[in-house]
């Protein structure tokens, strides 16, 4: 099956050669091919160029894509989008002043989900699940880390990842599992926290190896969850299952977590709000990627992490959604690109790296997705007619985008 699309405006990131990341001053920068052709075979890009160069060929579908731009879609590299009903209650709470500690402490957020998986059918929870993978594949995302979490004993985390493993077999989506045993501390382990880790270690942890359910180990390296010594253990001890470790730290705190994290070789860390210049030196020269999760820092009213910083350091960064019940309830990732240039202050080419090629590294996808480029998965978007590319980002509140191809098919 050939499929070619013609006459496009612009088309957006495209390779000749790859590249595992963009960093520093380099994310500034993104080729584009004006008045273009795009050529898919089966599920994967053969060709593209000048609408000049285009070779004769008989495809069997041809779009006219006049007016209109491609983007190579978007990877989301931290989610948390298996989960049970959701938590509007405590967004009442945040309004009238209540912080996100507050909210835990009285066994709210991650406690409060944990309740709510417990309650709910493996079968409701991936019908619930299921109808997220849709939505955000609607709006352009071709690939989705999904993270454990919400179940913290090992019934509910297996369930969780039972549950991420079905969605894998059963939509089109790239998907990669994170184990999460340890993203709070269960309200009967409070005072008792190592008790709690043995837990995660000895007994979750076999399980999810046994049955083969997890790509990644995680944990929430942070003020008020795991310290860095709990985090060194975990992190550990998945290793020695070949699990690579993708952290939550400094979210709320200098926590030491980005430093567990580069010490263990972590593909990502994660959220870096508080990131200061001994962060950044550590990260520099590692293989981990600095993911900032604008979603959840404008939700909850944080700080935002210093981007411009690490940018001008030589730093990549990343962007995902955290779409999650509490502190991130959207998956859309064109609305990150706008919260990366309007509160991050990322330059639209900047974003475009950030939820493409360095997202895309972030899942251990960059072979294969994150580009246009001959050989990869024909993952894309068309979008509507737009004057610039700039301008998808800079519309934050539209829906620009027109059709949708995974793996060589219009969705």
């Amino acid at each position: 099956m050939i499929t070619l699309i013609k006459n496009i405006k612009s088309l957006i990131q495209v390779e000749k050669t790859n590249r595992k990341w963009v960093a520093g001053k380099d994310m500034a920068n993104i080729e584009t091919i004006e008045n273009a052709y795009l050529l898919i075979e089966n599920d994967l890009i053969f060709g593209f160029g000048k609408m000049q160069d285009l070779p004769k060929i008989n495809a069997d579908k041809t779009i006219d894509a006049i007016g209109k731009m491609i983007f190579p879609s978007f990877i989301d590299s931290h989610t948390h989008l298996v989960y049970a009903g959701s938590r509007e209650i405590e967004y009442s709470d945040k309004i009238k002043g209540l912080s996100y500690e507050e909210i835990a402490k009285r066994g709210g957020g991650i406690l409060n989900s944990a309740k709510l998986l417990a309650a709910t059918s493996e079968d409701e929870l991936y019908e619930q699940s299921l109808q997220r993978i849709n939505e955000i594949i609607k709006q352009g995302t071709c690939a989705v880390e999904i993270k454990s979490g919400y179940g913290l004993n090992a019934e509910s985390e297996l369930k969780m990842l039972r549950v991420i493993k079905r969605l894998k077999e059963t939509t089109p989506i790239e998907i990669k599992a994170t184990f999460l045993g340890a993203h709070s501390v269960p309200a009967e382990y409070r005072g008792k926290q190592s008790e709690y880790v043995d837990l995660v270690i000895n007994e979750m942890l076999p399980q999810v190896a046994a049955e083969d359910l997890a790509d990644y180990i995680d944990v929430f390296c942070d003020k008020g969850f795991f310290t860095t010594e709990d985090t060194d253990r975990i992190l550990n001890a998945g290793m020695k299952y070949g699990l690579r470790a993708k952290i939550h730290a400094n979210e709320l705190d200098y926590s030491g977590g980005i430093q567990v994290g580069v010490k263990y070789n972590a593909l990502s860390v994660d959220h870096l709000e508080f990131t200061g210049k001994d962060e950044i030196e550590t990260l520099l020269g590692s293989e981990t990627m600095p993911t900032v999760l604008p979603g959840a820092a404008f939700f909850l009213g944080m700080i935002n992490p210093p981007v411009r910083d690490m940018i001008n350091a030589g730093l990549p960064i990343a962007l995902a959604s955290d779409f999650n019940p509490g502190s991130s309830p959207s998956g859309n990732m064109k609305l990150m690109m706008s919260f990366g240039t309007i509160r991050l202050k990322m330059l639209p080419e900047e974003v475009i790296n950030a939820v493409t090629k360095n997202t895309a590294y972030a899942m251990g996808l960059e072979e294969t997705h994150g580009s246009i480029m001959r050989g990869k998965k024909a993952n894309f978007f068309i979008t509507k007619e737009i004057p610039t590319y700039e301008f998808f980002p800079y519309s934050y509140g539209s829906d620009l985008i027109d059709t949708v191809f995974l793996n060589g098919k219009e969705v």
